[in-house]
């Protein structure tokens, strides 16, 4: 973890408390490193160094790539005068900040009444993102203070969230210079803050300022202009506890667990199907709270009989403390399926969930001795045998008669 001191001390003592063990470094520290003996050292990353140009030790941009491509959760604070390194790290996970280096976000209608008059970069924003699961079922009444850059998401990039957006005023440019051509970004494509969840559900959170972390802004009142409603204490600090409870996998972290499947009325699993046979499929799946694993309730789990493509697709049913359950019959098709469960929901890490089965067609002595299909051709080859026995009955057995024509007799 690479960190200042004293200025953000706030936002990271509820780390400590929720029992994690920080370590800080400076960023351009000779001996850091992120691993040692090909295994890393550290859960999560927190990058509070917006203008190193260069980390220490064996840090680089690709070795902190590598670390959330392992799983590991990742946090980058930018500013202002974010540095090369920083926007590198950014763009890679999707996140591209504005490419004047002295643009910061303008807002002359959303920005936080201070003491400053006409300073419109202190920005006071409410427009959160609409996910229990990411920022808590507590309303945050309270809008965020946030005084930085603003980037905009990469629209190949399916992954990233906006978390915290600009208002539809905002702008970014550089407040002491006139404007003399339209900003790059405007209104509420701009993302003050943002988060990933990486395929291998690694979380990432960018955020445009550092100073949304700091020991200030989490204590400073707010009032939004144009509202007359002044809060005593500003948004920042439930905010980004919320937040980092779902970035370091605290919240909306699934897990399954006990994959069984077997015919109907058995309770071991086979190691063949056979065509038309009725099976059971189940699995638990179970939600991380904090402390605990919580049953996961939810409507919208479906499994994937698949072979190429789902030849089934069922939505699993649920007894409401984690197991989930489904029945059906195998299709009439023979070869080498799968067992898929793949869950993707907002918020939540993804569940990928394969088991492989091989389906055989009936043996020759389990067919059915008679097919309803087949009545019609049955019925033919009877009627045919019935017919030829007929006629050659009648044909053997009836007597031939001759009819010779009557002599005619004349008189003379």
């Amino acid at each position: 973890m690479t960190s200042p001191s004293n200025p953000l001390i706030l936002s990271l003592n509820s780390l400590k408390s929720r029992g994690f063990d920080l370590q800080f470094h400076l960023a351009d520290d000779p001996k850091i490193a992120l691993q040692r003996y090909g295994q890393y050292l550290y859960d999560a990353l927190i990058l509070f160094s917006p203008t190193i140009e260069r980390f220490g030790g064996s840090i680089d941009a690709a070795a902190i790539l590598d670390f959330v491509d392992s799983g590991h959760d990742l946090i980058v604070a930018a500013d202002s005068n974010a540095s090369d390194l920083i926007r590198e790290i950014a763009t890679e996970c999707g996140v591209d900040f504005d490419e004047d280096p002295a643009a910061v976000v303008v807002d002359h209608s959303g920005y936080a009444v201070s003491a400053t008059e006409g300073d419109h970069t202190l920005i006071a924003s409410d427009d959160f993102i609409k996910s229990d699961v990411i920022l808590g079922s507590k309303k945050i009444e309270a809008p965020v203070l946030f005084q930085g850059i603003g980037h905009s998401l990469n629209p190949t990039n399916s992954l990233v969230l906006k978390v915290l957006s600009a208002s539809p005023s905002a702008f970014s440019a550089n407040p002491k210079s006139k404007l003399t051509s339209p900003p790059s970004l405007t209104g509420t494509s701009i993302s003050l803050v943002s988060v990933i969840q990486a395929r291998n559900n690694a979380r990432i959170l960018i955020s445009g300022s550092l100073s949304l972390f700091s020991n200030r802004f989490f204590t400073s009142g707010v009032q939004k202009a144009g509202s007359p409603t002044k809060h005593e204490k500003s948004g920042n600090e439930q905010f980004l506890n919320e937040l980092s409870k779902w970035i370091f996998h605290e919240r909306g972290h699934l897990k399954a667990v006990h994959v069984q499947h077997h015919k109907v009325g058995e309770a071991n699993e086979p190691a063949i199907y056979r065509i038309n046979d009725n099976l059971e499929y189940s699995v638990e799946v179970y939600e991380w709270s904090g402390t605990t694993w919580e049953p996961y309730v939810a409507d919208d789990v479906q499994v994937q009989f698949y072979m190429m493509s789902p030849y089934v697709l069922k939505t699993l049913s649920t007894d409401g403390k984690g197991h989930y359950f489904t029945s059906f019959k195998v299709p009439d098709v023979y070869g080498v399926f799968q067992f898929k469960v793949e869950y993707e929901k907002l918020g939540y890490t993804s569940l990928s969930l394969s088991k492989q089965i091989p389906v055989r067609p009936f043996r020759h002595n389990e067919y059915e001795r008679f097919i309803p299909a087949a009545y019609p051709y049955y019925g033919a080859a009877f009627s045919m045998m019935a017919g030829f026995f007929i006629f050659t009955a009648v044909h053997l057995y009836s007597k031939c008669i001759t009819f010779l024509p009557a002599s005619v007799g004349l008189t003379i």
